[in-house]
């Protein structure tokens, strides 16, 4: 059996909630989770996992896209969970997700909270603070581009950078599906850059999207917006 399993979790996100998608690849072999949402959500994780019959501890790998922290928030809590559970990530990433090196996130919250309008400043303080509260993880092994792995039948490991320097995705090429990470999100059914104003660099991010579009696959998973058919 081989099947690509989107979840939902409710994100907090200032006075309302908004939905991710964390995905499971499942074959006979293997229990891929890629992303694993926001800080403090283990639980809510737990619980649409079992939705799908699977458990905190048949998991066997980790995918972190990269190490944005509704990404891999809930990353060291997984791993208390589950200590077998495999994590992997891009080299580029795998220092920020270890805190081997400062987030470049945390870096440019620093950075925007000194031009920040009075008003905004409060704001600017809490995300700051929520970024520092991020536990980091450590990385098990490194996936490169154009790396084939044997989940689901063959999920080839794309590097889609810009939204951060190593940000990857997964195209599994027996589902014809891809797992887009935030390499683009869905916005009424349009793929759109995620969050532009947070993006490390728009043109690379641009050229990442456009080469994922290219694939024509028949479907595409967003962390952000759901599932894309073109």
């Amino acid at each position: 059996m081989q099947r690509i399993i989107e979840l939902t979790l409710q994100m907090p996100d200032g006075r309302k909630e908004v939905p991710i998608h964390p995905i499971v690849l499942q074959d006979d072999e293997h229990l891929i989770l890629v992303d694993c949402g926001f800080i403090g959500s283990l639980r809510l994780l737990e619980i649409e996992l079992g939705k799908h019959g699977i458990s905190i501890e048949q998991l066997t790998a980790l995918v972190l896209t990269h190490h944005d922290h509704d990404h891999m928030g809930a990353a060291a809590a997984l791993k208390r969970a589950n200590p077998r559970i495999q994590i992997y990530s891009s080299l580029e990433e795998s220092v920020y997700i270890s805190a081997r090196e400062k987030p470049l996130r945390l870096v440019q919250a620093e950075e925007l909270q000194a031009q920040l309008p009075p008003q905004q400043q409060a704001f600017g303080r809490m995300f700051c603070d929520m970024l520092r509260r991020v536990e980091p993880v450590t990385v098990d092994a490194h996936l490169t581009d154009s790396q084939e792995t044997g989940w689901c039948g063959g999920c080839q490991v794309l590097l889609s950078a810009g939204h951060t320097p190593g940000h990857l995705s997964l195209y599994c090429k027996e589902l014809d599906a891809v797992i887009v990470g935030d390499a683009f999100a869905l916005e009424h059914d349009t793929p759109v850059l995620a969050n532009p104003q947070f993006t490390l660099d728009v043109e690379m991010a641009k050229r990442s999207m456009e080469k994922l579009l290219s694939l024509k696959a028949r479907t595409y998973y967003c962390y952000h917006g759901g599932i894309y058919r073109p």
